[in-house]
């Protein structure tokens, strides 16, 4: 990606087509719709089955009566498919044949580990990186503190009307932005014990970078600045206008389209690519 954004796309494609001695075709139409994970079952064209579970920050453990571990030692004793991860931390239970389908369905039940429809939208599209205390580089907690985070801004969603709107937030404890946070509507990157920048504006799709909105922000000032902005979206917003495109065509913040502009200063003048 940074060859890229050095060099433009047409350069590296040239650079491929001659490398491999072959000519690439021309681009196909293509759209972004979304970026989460669809859960609970699917069957695909081939009649086979796919149980996507939400694991909350990917994190597998037996936690209170919800049992994730022990369930999936005993789905995996017995499932003759795969265990696939997906980008979002969570993980489906793949190719299940039909005569398989009830088995796994008793253990899912067994184990009590069917939580998405439990979950709200807000919780079902977050992420965090493991910070603290596993990961060296966190200057702030992330896994263990965004869950918490969540209740309250799940309280927030709810006096603005939000309950059943779905808005990315990730969280990460340093800068390098393991969980994405810099493509995330909500993104939260810790600076130091307790205080967090704030990104706002990026796409649902992740087709556009956030931009800064808070820096160094305790919980109380994030919780501060995103009620308010909560309440003009649901008043103001249009037709299926998602979070972050009503916060930049609000202009509460510029977008970002570009990497190279994703330092600069929210005060300066848009040129075209972050229009």
């Amino acid at each position: 990606k940074y060859t890229i954004d050095d060099r433009g796309l047409d350069w590296f494609r040239d650079e491929v087509q001659k490398r491999a001695g072959a000519e690439l075709e021309e681009p196909r139409q293509y759209a972004f719709v979304g970026n989460g994970d669809v859960y609970s079952w699917q069957k695909d064209d081939r009649g086979s089955w796919h149980y996507t579970l939400f694991i909350e920050n990917g994190r597998v453990a037996d936690v209170a009566d919800r049992r994730l571990m022990s369930g999936l030692r005993a789905i995996a004793e017995v499932h003759q498919g795969e265990f696939r991860l997906t980008p979002n931390q969570n993980l489906s239970i793949s190719d299940i044949s039909p005569a398989d389908k009830a088995r796994i369905e008793r253990l899912l039940s067994k184990y009590n580990i069917e939580n998405s429809e439990q979950a709200t939208p807000l919780r079902l599209h977050s992420m965090a990186c493991v910070a603290m205390p596993t990961c060296a580089l966190a200057m702030a907690e992330s896994e263990r503190y965004l869950p918490a985070l969540i209740d309250k801004l799940e309280t927030a969603m709810a006096d603005a009307g939000l309950s059943s709107d779905a808005i990315t937030i990730r969280m990460t404890g340093c800068p390098n932005g393991c969980a994405r946070p810099y493509i995330a509507e909500i993104g939260l990157v810790g600076k130091g014990p307790g205080r967090y920048n704030l990104y706002l504006g990026a796409g649902f799709a992740g087709d556009r970078l956030g931009s800064l909105y808070l820096d160094n922000a305790t919980e109380t000032e994030i919780l501060d600045a995103l009620a308010p902005l909560l309440a003009r979206y649901r008043a103001e917003r249009n037709d299926n206008e998602r979070f972050g495109d009503f916060l930049v065509r609000a202009n509460v913040v510029k977008a970002v389209r570009a990497g190279r502009y994703f330092h600069a200063d929210r005060s300066l003048d848009m040129t075209d690519e972050r229009a």
